[in-house]
């Protein structure tokens, strides 16, 4: 049995039993061939852009005497499935606005018709992807975060349900936090933050933010060292973010968690 990393196991402990899985960038296959091995998933495809990985992929697929259940195919994002092809996506390693740029063109094409499940691991602007999702009617069921060689990464799973409106309104429902702010500013930073993750606070999210909050304090500093009044005015901006970073930490541990 092929051996994942804790990043990739957290992405296939979101994948449904017995899913037919896309796996977008999927670069060595191990996502896929961990998933088929196990019996997780009834078959998956690879999607690959570069022809290097898809090379890699395709060995590791022959190696693991799958080939004939494990498709790795050359494509520019969704583009490697067809309609109805696949019931689960899971994409990541990349940022959050190149996978959000994925996923609209891939739904712009229909290639999310049948889609029930979307796994997806950005690296960086999570924000985007919760935007994404909100705007195309997909549920954000649950959330995790986990620490691995010193780098933090989120994993969203979220499901194409038909009451997600409903659903999503509770969920940034942003009341939970204790903060004088207006409702829309609190739900802004659910967006940026993870609504399930403000609601489930653990020590991985507090170092996340804690870190973010002392990267803007040396761009800060930096920035003042500026004369001009634009330069004022983004730093102004800064610390305004830097505030609510840490008035969001404080109030973490009031908050009451919600079981997903």
């Amino acid at each position: 049995m092929l051996k994942l990393s804790k990043r990739l196991l957290a992405i296939a402990d979101l994948v449904p039993p017995g899913a037919r899985v896309a796996d977008i960038g999927s670069d060595h296959a191990l996502l896929p061939v961990y998933l088929v091995q196990s019996g997780k998933a009834a078959g998956a495809i690879a999607g690959e852009l570069n022809e290097g990985p898809l090379q890699a992929a395709r060995s590791q697929i022959a190696a693991a005497g799958l080939s004939g259940r494990i498709a790795a195919r050359q494509a520019d994002g969704l583009a490697a499935i067809e309609a109805g092809e696949a019931d689960c996506v899971t994409i990541a390693g990349m940022g959050g606005a190149l996978m959000s740029a994925i996923l609209a063109q891939g739904e712009a094409a229909g290639k999310l018709r049948g889609v029930g499940t979307l796994v997806l691991q950005p690296n960086v602007g999570e924000d985007a992807v919760r935007e994404w999702l909100l705007d195309s009617g997909w549920y954000l069921a649950g959330e995790r975060i986990l620490e691995e060689d010193g780098k933090i990464y989120e994993v969203l799973h979220a499901v194409k349900v038909a009451d997600a409106g409903p659903l999503n309104r509770a969920l940034y429902d942003a009341a939970f936090l204790p903060l004088a702010r207006p409702q829309e500013q609190k739900r802004e930073w659910l967006i940026r933050m993870g609504p399930w993750l403000l609601r489930q606070p653990d020590g991985v999210l507090v170092r996340k933010w804690e870190s973010e909050r002392d990267k803007l304090r040396a761009i800060c500093r930096s920035i003042e060292l500026s004369e001009q009044a634009e330069a004022r005015g983004k730093s102004a901006l800064l610390r305004g973010r830097i505030d609510t970073i840490g008035e969001v930490l404080a109030c973490l541990h009031t908050v009451k968690p919600l079981h997903n």
